[in-house]
This record gives C-alpha cells, sequence and structure tokens, in this order.
C-alpha cells in the first residue's frame, strides 16, 4: 500500500508528524506551488519566493534522506492551481490507497484538508501538529477555566509548563516580566548587528525569475533577496542572532531608527512559521545562552514571551474563537485604507519610512506593526478587513493563524477586548520618544492641532472622544479621558476639526490595488 504524504509550504520541517512512523519504501512525499494559494491575497514577491525556494531545496534533502519525492513546479503541466486537485492528480499517478497529512495551519485550509475523503474517495489521516508547544486541545482547556483570555495568565502558563526560565517552581530573577526594562532608545551612533543575510545559489535564482516573471502586479520588491531557504542557513540565523544580537534585544526592542530595519531583532518569524526552525529550539538557545552568561535576563524573557507567550497564544485564540472571530468591528470602523499603505507617499515619516521598509525587506519590528502602521489605522477607523488583508499581503511571516488575532483584536480593538485589554492607541510623543522619524518630519510632533501639526496628535483624542461610551469604563484609560475632559470644550472642538480635516483629505483607492 502507498501513502501519500502531501507537505504544504508551512510544514517544512524533518520531523513532521506525517513523517514519523512511515516506511518510506511505502510512502511518496508531495509538495506542490499552487497558484491558489501564491494568488488569493497579492503576497509579498519575497514571501512567495522565501517559500517557493525553501520548499524546492527541503525536497531536495528529503530525496537525500531516502524518501520518494513527488513536487510540482508552479508551472508544471497540468498543475491544477490547487491543493485538492494537485493531491488527486498525484493519487492516481502513484496509485496511492491513502493520504497521511498534518493539520493545517488556517480555517481555509483545513477546510480543503476535512474534505479530502468524501472528494478523493481514500483514507485520509489527519495529524496534530505537535510544532506548537500548546496544542489546540490544551489552550481550549486553559481557556474553559477563564472569564478572560489574558495573554500574560497564559504565559505563566507555559513558563511552568515548559520550566523555561523557572527554578523550583518560580520565574528566574523573581519576575515574571521584564517589559517594563526594554524600552530604551538606543544612543547615536550605535552600531547594530542586523540579521544574518544569504546569497541566492541556482535553486533560488529559478525561483526569482518565476517569481518575476508570474507575480509582476504583487506588492513588494523581490531583490535583493536575502533570506535562508534551508533549515541549515535558518540554523546559521538563529546562531547570528544569539551570539550578536540577543544581548541587547531587550534593552532596545521598541526602538526604531532610520536606515536600520532589524536593528536587535531576531527576524526568525519567517523560518519558525514555515517550519525550518522549531519554536522550542529557538527559545532553548536564548535560555541557554542566558544561563551561560551571554545574554541579560531581560533580554532573554522578553524574546522567550514573544515566542512562548503571544505566539502561542495567538495561535490558541484563533483556533478558539473560530472564523466568526473575523467578523466583529466593535468600533463600527469604515474607512477604506490609505493608498499611502501600498506606496509610502504621504508627509507623515514614520508611516512612509515603515512602508517603504516593508516593501523593499517584507518586514517591520513589532513596534512599527502595532504602534505605527495599525495604532494609525485604528485612530483613521479603517475597516478591519483591510487593515487584515494588508498585513496578509505585506509580512514574509505572515499567515492568517498569527496575522488575524494580532491584527483583529491586538492593533484593530476590532474583537472588542476578547485579546487585549485596552485599545493600542497613542499619539505622537510616543512616536517621538521610540523612533528619530519626528525630527525628520514635514510635520510638528509637538503641535496639537492645525495644519503643520502630527496628525497622531488630533487623531488620538479623537478616537478617545469618538469611542468614549465604548471604552469610558476601561479601568487602563480613565487617565487619558480625565486628561481629554480638562481640555475643556473650546480646545476638544479644536482637536476634533483639527482631526475631521486631516481625515477628510486621506487618499483612497487601496481596495482597488489589493485585488
Amino acid at each position: 500500500m502507498t501513502i501519500l504524504i502531501p507537505i504544504l509550504g508551512d510544514q517544512l520541517s524533518h520531523d513532521l508528524a506525517s513523517l514519523t512512523g512511515v516506511d518510506r519504501a511505502d510512502a511518496v512525499v508531495l509538495l506542490m506551488e499552487v497558484r491558489d494559494e501564491a494568488r488569493y491575497v497579492k503576497h509579498h514577491k519575497k514571501k512567495i519566493a522565501l517559500l517557493f525556494s525553501a520548499m524546492r531545496h527541503f525536497a531536495e534533502e528529503l530525496r537525500e534522506a531516502g524518501w520518494t519525492v513527488d513536487y510540482v513546479p508552479l508551472d508544471a503541466a497540468g498543475n491544477t492551481g490547487s491543493f485538492s486537485g494537485e493531491v488527486g492528480r498525484a493519487l492516481a499517478r502513484h496509485g496511492a490507497s491513502a493520504v497521511r497529512v498534518v493539520e493545517a495551519g488556517e480555517w481555509r485550509v483545513q477546510a480543503m484538508l476535512d474534505g479530502w475523503a468524501a472528494q478523493l474517495g481514500v483514507p485520509v489521516e489527519i495529524l496534530p501538529d505537535d510544532r506548537f508547544m500548546c496544542s489546540k486541545a490544551d489552550f481550549a482547556e486553559w481557556a474553559a477555566a477563564r472569564k478572560r483570555l489574558v495573554m500574560e495568565d497564559f504565559y505563566r502558563e507555559m513558563r511552568k509548563r515548559t520550566g523555561l526560565l523557572m527554578s523550583f517552581g518560580k520565574p528566574i530573577g523573581t519576575r515574571w516580566n521584564f517589559d517594563a526594562d526594554n524600552r530604551k532608545v538606543p544612543p547615536r551612533g550605535l552600531n547594530t548587528p542586523g540579521v544574518a543575510t544569504f546569497e541566492p545559489d541556482a535553486i533560488t535564482s529559478e525561483v526569482l525569475a518565476l517569481v518575476a516573471a508570474e507575480f509582476p502586479d504583487h506588492f513588494g520588491e523581490l531583490e535583493p533577496f536575502r533570506f535562508a531557504v534551508t533549515r541549515a542557513q535558518a540554523l546559521l540565523a538563529l546562531d547570528h542572532f544569539i551570539a550578536h544580537a540577543l544581548p541587547r534585544f531587550g534593552d532596545y526592542q521598541d526602538a526604531i531608527v532610520e536606515g536600520q530595519a532589524h536593528l536587535w531583532h531576531a527576524a526568525l518569524s519567517p523560518y519558525i512559521n514555515c517550519g525550518l526552525l522549531r519554536a522550542r529550539e529557538v527559545v532553548e538557545a536564548a535560555v541557554r545562552a542566558h544561563a551561560e552568561g551571554a545574554a541579560p535576563l531581560n533580554a532573554v524573557e522578553g524574546f522567550v514571551r514573544q515566542i512562548i507567550g503571544w505566539r502561542e497564544y495567538i495561535r490558541g485564540i484563533y483556533w478558539h474563537a473560530g472564523p466568526e472571530y473575523a467578523e466583529s468591528n466593535a468600533l463600527d470602523a469604515t474607512r477604506d485604507l490609505p493608498a499611502f499603505y501600498w506606496t509610502a507617499e504621504t508627509d507623515m515619516r514614520c508611516i512612509a519610512q515603515s512602508v517603504d521598509q516593508v516593501r523593499h525587506e517584507a518586514y517591520n519590528h513589532h513596534i512599527q506593526r502595532l504602534m505605527i502602521l495599525g495604532n494609525f489605522a485604528m485612530l483613521a477607523g479603517v475597516e478591519p478587513a483591510q487593515v487584515e488583508e494588508w498585513y496578509l499581503i505585506v509580512y514574509a511571516d505572515a499567515y492568517e493563524w498569527v496575522e488575524l488575532p494580532n491584527v483583529h483584536g491586538m492593533s484593530q480593538f476590532a474583537d472588542g477586548g476578547l485579546l487585549g485589554s485596552k485599545p493600542y492607541a497613542g499619539g505622537g510623543a510616543y512616536i517621538n520618544r521610540m523612533s528619530d522619524h519626528c525630527g525628520r518630519c514635514r510635520y510638528n510632533v509637538k503641535l496639537k492641532t492645525g495644519p503643520e501639526a502630527c496628525p497622531f496628535n488630533a487623531l488620538y483624542w479623537d478616537f478617545l472622544a469618538r469611542h468614549r461610551d465604548l471604552l469610558k469604563d476601561n479601568s487602563r484609560l480613565w487617565r487619558m479621558y480625565d486628561g481629554w475632559d480638562r481640555l475643556g470644550p473650546a480646545r476638544q472642538k479644536e482637536t476634533r476639526a483639527s482631526a475631521a480635516a486631516f481625515l477628510d483629505g486621506l487618499p483612497g483607492g487601496a481596495r482597488e490595488w489589493a485585488r
């Protein structure tokens, strides 16, 4: 009996559950480049190239390990363009009588897998994805016992469960969370290590030519392309981060410096999310660095929290909340996404720089994503679905399971507080404190209203005023509303008029571009 083992583009792990416990002589591994997945949104060109190249390299590694591999390139004759179509063709090609596959990472693809047995007429075994440290069942059990699904509570539970940064049941350093220590602004002239980069080999060069020809209308610059595309390269990228960036990651993880896209950030999420790295091995490397005295606790704890806290929590929320989660719009936001999210053509330097960076790198770090790009969209009242689609398109690490809860809940507060305890709204003062953008911007961050003032300032107060009925009882916002009330009617009117004038001049047309 021949078993067909389809492996999806985000499952590029040699210890994938579907590859264990199988006689290689009785199995055919199937990898597929399909247009449906490359085009359901206009993914960044670099993301498509990363996945196609990593898939092709992974196929070669499997062959070297003794597997029979059926690889279907995008331009192969007869390619149906869909997962289901290619699985059906492969079953016929190889006379396979069963399918063994690891569960998909998102609702849309999982629905396909769930329908394969009836559609294809063969038994389909769907295995749990054990690359996550918290299973869907474990998260559901944790969530069922709580009225509010607070990430910090989940994070502490994961620390206890994994034993990471723990000693005799207590957190190392006596504190669970060192976030308050991680908001320093880097001094001028400080050299940053950047990330490990890799020159394209022959396989990657072939993929780059394919992507340039097949997806010319997709967002982003394709070259230069310097991503890791193999596990060996991804491990080198991890080693580079641990040795050169992790020691100062904590201090400066919220900072933004023009011309330095990565600072001390790891930028390993594209490799973790597609399977080249295991999340557990990444955090264990960081914890090991602390144990050896090579990295301070505030840096290591902050990094560990991003992975076993946020990453695992977000994945749990995605599956726990279900597809209806995406339909909520607690702030009744309906504005179209401004065109400058694609073009970077705006006088707001922080947004222009962030968009230009993601166009070239398929990357922004978390503060750019949350407190510049996401913050502006929320303050301006942009429709959540349009913001979510943009985030899914532009980032190399974006998959719906991680993108949707982060944007819908954390960034846009569209879930009304299921995920975040308050909206992550901020004015120009925060951006000025954490970045060097404002000193080079046409707008004056110190002005509160008028055509020369930083738009974030009036938009911030206008946002609070618009949503007072919904947010006034939030215990984390009472100081903000007290500040708003102390402005008095005249300044309140001036502030809201300034916000309205700016919003009336926003450029539209982005929805059509995304299609």
